[in-house]
């Protein structure tokens, strides 16, 4: 499947079922250990920190990653460093694993020392170059404790002076969600093992993740199989999961998009839809606008068709009869192959009656549905039973929230929970926008993994980029319907959640595109429309050649 194929971002209880089957398996958990230390080292190693001659404090907590830092001491001190570790807990009291590499730390001539004394000698003891936290790992949630929360500070408190590097998660950050409870540690680099953690990889998570740096320690492919994760991370390898050209192709072998809305005011949303959709490979594009916008919404592109509805050229959406926008809809939406609804398409009566006419239309096809139309569904939630698996919804915060009934600040607090509850409305894909972006679905009545966005391009900050994206996702399921196709490769079957994956991906990488003329941010939406044929060529050109390509 293509979504295996994405690298894996385990939850937290999902990593302590890796970890029960690596053991299950007569993997010694000393071993894994002992791994996860060395893959710390290689850490400090690729972030360029010198260690001959450096003094190192490392704080070990009451778990595993205690013994992580445990076991890096030693190794260490065998690179010249000049550590000491600070223990949160009486030496005898730590067992198993952890216990192992303590006494092993210890015959080798590490010096342990109770942390209060830390906290209490305050500067009087010789500043630290590397601080490494060992405190809590995947497992904390909740709050963090009083005196945990004052070693915290401790260690930010030391970051200005020297490198903080957090194994496995910083200590204090939720990595279920990447929010710090109510602190985190505000480490330069984070080494996770294995494979990044679901909450490590939100935009959120950046201030106390720093460089994140994901090693492996030792869990075999047979236990990361049999357990599989709830999420996976994007990467521009989505694009090739694009649907391939068609040899001897032609217009209508790559679909036709029909984008709807345009009113007055707001044409310009449809135009860039329409742009993008043409700009990401569909064949034709027509635009359903109020009678006055037509030429408006072309804007000077001609190869954008429109279509007026009847009535007065006021710009408006007529007051027609359910039958007869039950007759103009069943004629466009036998010629076209995918609908993007809602881009300017306005909030009134008028607009609310077209959308439920759309949505109602037996033989209609995919539907992307964004702005105006998130906003008309939250205001009859009861059209949200009219979508279908096919369909994707694009809310951004403040749409989520207008679906979820709650503020855009709640969406943003916890957004992989608002993405959860967004799925349980809605059999169609949802793609929640922002940095970061989260994509997912529900099939079954279980959500599918979540595929999580890396990027956070400041370029797409800028009004009508959700408009392209929303086209671009149009010109992709009307390119899957004109020819229903595999990916192009792999050989897996192109579902809505797959497009989606992809179009978020391309989008994000046409605004990086974007980033490189416009650093300091100052562009414009239809400029990202335009980058997307760049994107698309970047990443072929980056493809390995292979024999059968010409």
């Amino acid at each position: 499947m293509v979504m295996s194929s994405l690298p894996p971002l385990p939850l937290p209880e999902e990593m302590r079922q890796w970890d029960e089957a690596a053991f299950a398996l007569g993997l010694p958990e000393v071993m894994l250990m002992e791994n996860a230390s060395r893959a710390a080292l290689r850490a400090l190693e690729l972030c360029g920190v010198p260690l001959a001659g450096r003094r190192v404090w490392l704080f070990m907590g009451s778990g595993n990653n205690g013994g992580d830092a445990a076991a890096l001491a030693r190794h260490l001190l065998d690179a010249g460093a000049l550590p000491t570790v600070w223990h949160t807990r009486p030496l005898g009291q730590y067992k198993g694993a952890c216990g192992q590499h303590v006494r092993m730390a210890r015959r080798c001539g590490v010096p342990f020392a109770p942390v209060g004394r830390c906290l209490a000698a305050g500067r009087d003891n010789a500043p630290p170059h590397i601080v490494v936290d060992g405190l809590l790992g995947t497992g904390f949630n909740g709050e963090l404790r009083p005196e945990m929360l004052q070693l915290v500070r401790r260690i930010n408190a030391l970051r200005h002076e020297a490198f903080v590097l957090a194994l496995d998660v910083p200590s204090g950050l939720d990595a279920s969600c990447g929010q710090p409870r109510p602190d985190a540690v505000r480490a330069h680099a984070t080494v996770t093992f294995e494979a990044a953690k679901y909450g490590l990889v939100l935009p959120e998570s950046v201030p106390f993740v720093g460089r994140l740096l994901a090693l492996p320690i030792g869990i075999p492919l047979a236990v990361r199989r049999t357990a599989p994760c709830s999420a996976r991370l994007l990467s521009g390898d989505m694009l090739s999961h694009l649907p391939p050209f068609r040899p001897q192709g032609y217009k209508n072998a790559y679909g036709h998009v029909l984008v709807v809305g345009g009113a007055e005011g707001l044409s310009g949303a449809a135009h860039l839809a329409s742009r993008a959709a043409l700009r990401a490979g569909a064949g034709l594009v027509s635009a359903l606008v109020p009678a006055g916008n037509a030429l408006a919404v072309k804007n000077g592109l001609a190869e954008i068709m429109v279509r007026e509805t009847p009535g007065q050229a006021d710009g408006r959406w007529p007051a027609l009869p359910s039958g007869n926008w039950r007759l103009l809809l069943d004629d466009l939406s036998g010629r076209v192959q995918a609908l993007v609804i809602g881009p300017g398409m306005g909030r009134d009566e008028a607009a609310l009656a077209l959308l439920r006419a759309l949505l109602a239309c037996p033989q209609r096809p995919a539907a992307v549905l964004d702005a105006d139309a998130l906003i008309l569904l939250a205001r009859e939630p009861e059209l949200l039973r009219n979508l279908r698996e096919q369909d994707v919804l694009t809310p951004h915060p403040g749409e989520a929230a207008a679906l979820l009934g709650m503020s855009a600040a709640q969406v943003q607090a916890d957004r992989p929970q608002a993405l959860r509850a967004l799925c349980e409305l809605t059999p169609a894909c949802v793609v929640l926008k922002g940095a970061g972006s989260l994509i997912g679905q529900q099939r079954n009545g279980r959500l599918r993994p979540v595929c999580v966005s890396p990027w956070d391009v400041p370029a797409l900050a800028v009004g009508g980029s959700g408009d392209v994206l929303a086209g671009c996702l149009g010109a992709l399921l009307a390119r899957r319907a004109a020819h229903p196709l595999e990916s192009a490769e792999g050989g897996c079957p192109v579902d809505a959640l797959t497009l989606a994956a992809v179009g978020v991906s391309w989008h994000a990488l046409a605004g990086c595109s974007v980033t490189e003329s416009h650093p300091a941010r100052g562009n414009l939406a239809h400029e990202l429309a335009e980058a997307l044929p760049a994107a698309h060529a970047a990443h072929l050109a980056q493809r390995p050649r292979i024999p059968s390509e010409k």
